[in-house]
Formats: C-alpha cells, sequence, structure tokens
C-alpha cells in the first residue's frame, strides 16, 4: 500500500513539473521579412548643361545667276570642313523609359574650304566658303535603359556664312560678299552615358538641311555678280553634360 501511494505520488508531481517545464521554455524570437530590395534606376529629368566638340563638313555648290536669279552656269562644287567648339543647354523630363526634352546649341566652327571657279574664264581663280558659327534649336525624344539613353533630335539651324573668290596663287582676295547668316532644319541622333551622379557623355551626329541662298559678289575690278550658293552641313560632336534635379532615385 506504500508502495502504490508513493508510486501515485510521483506520477502526480510529473505531470505538474511537464507543464511548468514547458512554460519556462523561452519563446522563438520573431524575425521580421526583409524589406524588398530597391533597385537604382538613372533619372534624366532636369536641367543641364555641358560643353561639345568635334569635327564639321559642309557641302557647297556654286550656281552662276544673273541679277534676276536665272541660272547662268555651274560654278563648281566643294567641302568645307573643320573643327568645332561649343555649349549646350537645355532640360528633360522623363516618364518611365521615354526621355522628352528641349535643347539650345552653340558653337564656334571652322569649317573652310574651296574649289575652282568656272565662271571666270581666265585660270587661277577660286570661290572660298567659311562657317564660323552656328547654332540648334531642338526638341527630342528617347529610350533610356537605366544610365543609358538613346535619343532623335529634329527643329532649327542657323549658320554664319563667309564667301569670297580668290587668286589661287597668293590666295588673294579678288571678289566679296557681306557675312551671310542662313536658316534651315536640323536632324540628328546620340547615344548618352550616365557615368556619374549629374554627369554624363556621350555622341551625337547631325545634319543641317540649309537654305539655298543668292550671294552677290563685289569684285576689286568689274561688274557685281552673283552666285546660287546650295549647302548642307554634317557634324558629329562629343558632348559632355552636368545635370541637376535628383539624378538617382529607388523604386521597388
Amino acid at each position: 500500500m506504500k508502495k502504490f501511494l508513493l508510486g501515485t505520488v510521483g506520477l502526480v508531481a510529473l505531470g505538474l513539473a511537464a507543464p511548468a517545464s514547458a512554460a519556462d521554455l523561452a519563446a522563438r524570437p520573431y524575425r521580421a521579412a526583409p524589406p524588398p530590395m530597391l533597385a537604382a534606376v538613372y533619372d534624366w529629368s532636369g536641367f543641364y548643361i555641358g560643353a561639345n566638340g568635334g569635327w564639321g563638313s559642309s557641302r557647297k555648290c556654286w550656281d552662276a545667276v544673273t541679277a534676276a536669279g536665272v541660272f547662268v552656269v555651274s560654278n563648281g562644287c566643294h567641302d568645307a570642313t573643320g573643327g568645332t567648339a561649343g555649349g549646350q543647354i537645355g532640360y528633360r523630363w522623363q516618364a518611365g523609359t521615354w526621355v522628352f526634352g528641349l535643347e539650345g546649341q552653340g558653337n564656334w566652327a571652322d569649317f573652310r574650304g574651296s574649289s575652282t571657279s568656272l565662271f571666270f574664264p581666265g585660270p587661277g581663280f577660286t570661290n572660298t566658303s567659311k562657317i564660323d558659327a552656328f547654332g540648334l534649336f531642338t526638341g527630342q525624344i528617347g529610350m533610356a535603359w537605366n544610365n543609358v539613353l538613346l535619343y532623335v533630335k529634329g527643329g532649327g539651324a542657323v549658320t554664319g556664312d563667309r564667301f569670297t573668290v580668290n587668286t589661287t596663287l597668293g590666295n588673294a582676295v579678288v571678289a566679296t560678299a557681306q557675312d551671310q547668316t542662313r536658316w534651315g532644319g536640323t536632324v540628328g541622333a546620340g547615344l548618352e552615358f550616365g557615368f556619374a551622379p549629374g554627369w554624363s557623355a556621350g555622341v551625337e551626329y547631325d545634319h543641317l538641311f540649309m537654305q539655298d541662298k543668292t550671294i552677290s559678289f563685289t569684285p576689286l575690278v568689274g561688274p557685281v555678280f552673283s552666285d546660287r550658293i546650295r549647302q548642307d552641313v554634317d557634324l558629329v560632336t562629343v558632348r559632355v553634360n552636368y545635370r541637376w534635379g535628383g539624378p538617382v532615385v529607388g523604386r521597388y
């Protein structure tokens, strides 16, 4: 009987101890789920200012015409080529992967060229051309892949032109025209890469469609004569821009 009582008391003691031991165990710590990763996305929105430099070529064809503008004879063609440097300022805004923008650009240029004049009967005369400045006023539309932007552009263009007739020997000026300002249109495309917050670099090609214009030349000796001069311009430039207005943002 004593053994039975002792056994019963032992079982009861074990039953009471078990819940207490389970209660004494520490609860497993709660760990919050990690936050979703933020992807760094380059934002092309904002104002920017920059510099550019490169090379240009202008194709010019001269036609001798009467004072009334009637064609007389072709006077030859040549390419005026050389270097250019300048700056640009603009604004872009980004909607998803699409990027839209407006830009103004002004450049100094030294595009020079000449060809033999076919108008003068005697040998030794050349038609000489020079572009010493140009400006572009364009709109842009592009597609962005994070910090890489591919865009096309189009708008208006203006060039500063100078034309003379020179001697082949000694390059002396024998006939001059007033400096000309020409207006036309431009289309182009570019590829730009954002290499640091706010900074980007790229390369751009532009073609300028400039108006034909009749130019009156005043020779040192003899009567005034006229040429209708057609021209277009091709440009390849390297550009560096600094932009302000939140270059990098996080998106889920």
